[in-house]
């Protein structure tokens, strides 16, 4: 009985040794970035807990009968002074927990504030901590999160989790195709090869780990500088923009139909710096209206016990008031209130999204694992820690394998110069693309060619004075 021919690979050999080349070149150079991100990460998704735990005394005050938001909130200014500038309020979600009372100062980075603590029930101050964005992290997992997205070094330093992010999805599905186009024959040469544990460890790793690794590159590019600007433009031209509240108080609002008005981000993100300056004199003290533009959120359908209420900087602009539960179910409804006649003015209610901003919405949660409470948190950090092994064995696995000393390079030039003409192209268009689409992977691309051109031309020249000179002729 014959045997059928072999299939035709699905790339050919000159491909397959430059996608492993570039695999190696990806986990060489990029893979520290990936490691930071990913052991830092998970600490994040852990310490949620441990930080509710550290700053107990902060969140937790006496259980009865809550005061008036207007009482609290004087209580903060109090403790404070005179010159604060009050920027938003999250009364107490449940008994026994504390009102946050936030002020912006100019002092701190973007997106802090610094909350004042107070009891609801005896009026109390209980401290005052920095606390960032709609989150509300306190300092621990502040600074966990801060050295996350750029290691404590600012605007710079975001370039390395783009970097990481940008890479690491090309780095899954690479070595998903590596791993199927070698699978056949695994098994007769892992018995025989000293790296074949870690070699094993890696790949084991890397395949179970594919789906949430593609899940955190995604994610994790949309918080980014240059990409997450190109996304942005995406989203923009192709209308899945996450729709927002206006907060313009004007004749043209005013009429409007309560349901409308979703597209003023540019008043939004303004209302959210926390650098804002102090009230316009002559407007109604923002204490004294924060019970009843509560009460006026709730009737008009705010439900959430954890809400925030942000008072406007200028007669022209409505209040606006938000929740900020992103567990499940997701409770995100934000609407604009007219303080002086207590109407709504605009609103963005989560369940009319299109599916695209729930998606993108779901999707951060997640990453941040808040979205389906501890089970989110450890299968994040499984996937995080996880990933940290796979990169260890991965440069163990490069260690054993390494050139004898003397050896030929191997470089990423001479792996493409191998290929035909038109998988040059097309490796070379899909590299342009990437590059302009992901600009810091771009950049990090064109370093990873001059390195391998120099040390390809070093290696040429080392081999070329070693070769034999013919003897003269007698």
């Amino acid at each position: 009985m014959s045997r059928s021919a072999p299939s035709k690979p699905f790339l050919s050999p000159e491909m397959r040794a430059f996608l492993t080349r570039l695999h190696f070149y990806i986990g060489l150079f990029v893979g520290p970035f990936i490691f930071v991100a990913a052991l830092s990460g998970t600490l994040y998704v852990l310490t949620p807990q441990l930080e509710n735990y550290v700053f107990r005394d902060y969140l937790t005050g006496a259980t009865g009968e809550a005061q008036s938001l207007e009482r609290q909130v004087n209580a903060a200014r109090t403790y404070l002074g005179p010159d604060a500038s009050l920027f938003a309020v999250r009364p107490a979600p449940r008994p026994g927990d504390t009102t946050r009372v936030m002020f912006a100062d100019p002092t701190l980075g973007e997106s802090e504030t610094r909350a004042v603590f107070v009891d609801p029930v005896t009026l109390a101050v209980k401290g005052d901590l920095v606390v960032y964005g709609t989150s509300g992290i306190l300092p621990l997992r502040l600074t966990i999160d801060l050295f996350h997205r750029h290691l404590l070094l600012g605007a710079i330093g975001r370039n390395y989790s783009e970097l990481a992010a940008s890479w690491l999805w090309i780095a899954t599905l690479g070595g998903v195709t590596l791993w199927a186009l070698r699978r056949r024959f695994d098994a007769a040469r892992t018995k025989r090869t000293p790296e074949a544990g870690a070699r094993r460890m890696h790949t084991t790793l890397g395949l179970w780990l594919a789906a949430g690794l593609l899940f955190l590159s995604a994610t994790g590019l949309t918080w980014s500088k240059y990409a997450g600007d190109n996304i942005d433009a995406l989203r923009q031209s192709l209308n899945w923009i996450t729709p927002s509240v206006s907060l313009k108080l004007d004749a043209a609002v005013l009429t409007a139909d309560p349901h409308a008005g979703h597209a003023d981000h540019a008043a939004h993100a303004d209302h959210m710096k926390a650098t804002m300056p102090a009230p316009t004199p002559g407007l109604p003290d923002p204490a004294t209206l924060m019970d009843p533009v509560l009460a006026t959120a709730k009737a008009a359908g705010i439900n959430s016990p954890m809400v925030e209420i942000r008072p406007s900087k200028s007669a022209d602009k409505a209040w606006m008031v938000r929740e900020y539960d992103r567990s499940t179910p997701t409770e995100v409804d934000t609407i604009a209130i007219d303080p002086a006649s207590m109407t709504v003015t605009s609103r963005a209610d989560f369940d009319t999204f299109t599916i695209i901003p729930k998606l993108i919405r779901w999707g951060i949660d997640i990453h941040m694992g808040i979205k389906f409470g501890l089970i989110n948190q450890i299968v994040m950090a499984v996937i995080g820690s996880a990933l940290c092994v796979s990169i260890v064995y991965g440069y163990v696995l490069w260690w054993k394998r390494r050139p004898a000393p003397g050896a030929p390079a191997r470089t990423l030039i001479q792996s493409w110069l191998y290929l035909g003409t038109l998988s040059k192209l097309c490796v070379l268009a899909v590299a342009l693309a990437l590059g302009l689409a992901l600009p810091v992977m771009g950049l990090s691309l064109i370093a990873f060619v001059l390195i391998d051109g120099i040390r390809w031309r070093l290696d040429k020249v080392r081999h070329a004075t070693r070769r034999p000179r013919t003897a003269p002729a007698e």
